[in-house]
């Protein structure tokens, strides 16, 4: 857990952190995981290197899910209503980087949890110790979103055609994602 002296302080008037919008989002983004996993695993197969860190980190991404969903129903969250639409993109997404090739789904996962630990670090500071159960499950999960990024760039993420492009338009789909999960 984060040193609390680093922990930000909540003075009176400051807003608090909306927390159920919190937990709508990383849930929204935990289950899109699962649907880029497995969109890039049903063109890779399951023989391929790439193709086996990829049902590795899926797992750990359906552990993330089942997490969020024990949450949402715990407290009572309304999930987003775009869960369709993020079953969809995602899927496809997956897909096209996988048709690409395994560095394109490297790239593909390289950009979206570069987001990913940015959004989590992101809540975690707006947190503070306002919520210690959240921001120690949040915390645990961002280290398994680094350890993704950090087996996709050394699987060849930036060796993918077109890598900048690509990792630039996958990371703004991630910030419209979150922003649209949040609220909707």
């Amino acid at each position: 857990m984060a040193d609390d002296s680093q922990a930000p302080l909540r003075r009176p008037g400051d807003p608090r952190p909306d927390i159920h919008s919190m937990i709508r989002v990383d849930q929204a983004g935990e289950y899109g995981a699962t649907r880029i996993y497995a969109g890039q695993l049903a063109v890779l197969g399951d023989r391929s290197p790439a193709a086996r860190s990829i049902t590795r980190m899926a797992r750990q991404e359906d552990e993330h899910l089942a997490r969020f969903d024990e949450i949402i129903a715990e407290r009572g969250v309304r999930p987003t209503v775009l869960q369709p639409l993020w079953d969809r993109a995602g899927f496809a997404l997956g897909a096209v980087t996988a048709l690409i090739g395994p560095e394109a789904a490297m790239a593909c996962t390289a950009a979206v949890e570069t987001e990913i630990d940015k959004h989590y670090s992101d809540q975690l500071e707006a947190l503070g110790d306002e919520d210690p159960e959240l921001a120690k499950t949040i915390e645990r999960f961002r280290e398994d979103e680094r350890e993704h990024h950090d087996t996709a760039i050394a699987e060849g993420a930036e060796q993918a055609p077109a890598y900048p492009l690509m990792s630039g338009l996958i990371r703004l789909g991630c910030k419209f994602a979150i922003a649209a999960s949040k609220r909707i």
